[in-house]
């Protein structure tokens, strides 16, 4: 079975290559980065002067010319059909409790901005003191508990504005 590529240069050109059109070009590795290719009797000297594997994104230096090459498979193809992207921004619109416990201390209020990671409530649980932070950045939308409740896993603690 053949794999397929889809490849979009400089977001204008679009190609799809096989993965026997990859083995078939006349390439020669000069160096990790930089490579000799020959096609239809035409020499071009090609450098990866940007490599971002995880978005499969490279800026390309083909013959002095730059250009910016995305990749993508069947299986990117599928993961963005359903929803999910690979390097997207979170979009999470509430904090639940990961485990039954006692709320300590709310350390943030409504309509409050807060950056990911920013200490949001203290939850204490098996005589263990807990700081729940937040998974992303926003803008605090309600806060559910107070100082002194006892919370069941997964009940939701603070929503942010989506």
């Amino acid at each position: 079975m053949s794999k397929t590529f889809k490849t979009s240069v400089n977001n204008t050109f679009d190609f799809e290559i096989k993965d026997g059109d990859i083995s078939n070009l006349d390439t020669l590795q000069i160096s990790e980065s930089r490579f000799h290719i020959l096609e239809q009797n035409k020499s071009y000297d090609a450098e990866i002067t940007i490599a971002d594997f995880y978005k499969k994104s490279y800026e390309v230096n083909i013959n002095n010319n730059i250009y910016t090459v995305n990749i993508s498979n069947q299986l990117d193809d599928l993961i963005k059909e359903m929803g999910f992207a690979i390097g997207s921004a979170k979009h999470i619109d509430s904090v639940k409790a990961p485990m039954p416990g006692l709320i300590l201390e709310i350390n943030v209020k409504v309509n409050q901005e807060v950056q990911e990671d920013e200490p949001l409530l203290i939850l204490e649980a098996m005589k263990m003191e807990n700081i729940i932070t937040a998974p992303t950045s926003g803008v605090i939308k309600s806060i559910s508990v107070s100082n002194g409740d006892t919370v069941e896993k997964n009940q939701p603690l603070i929503e942010f504005d989506a």
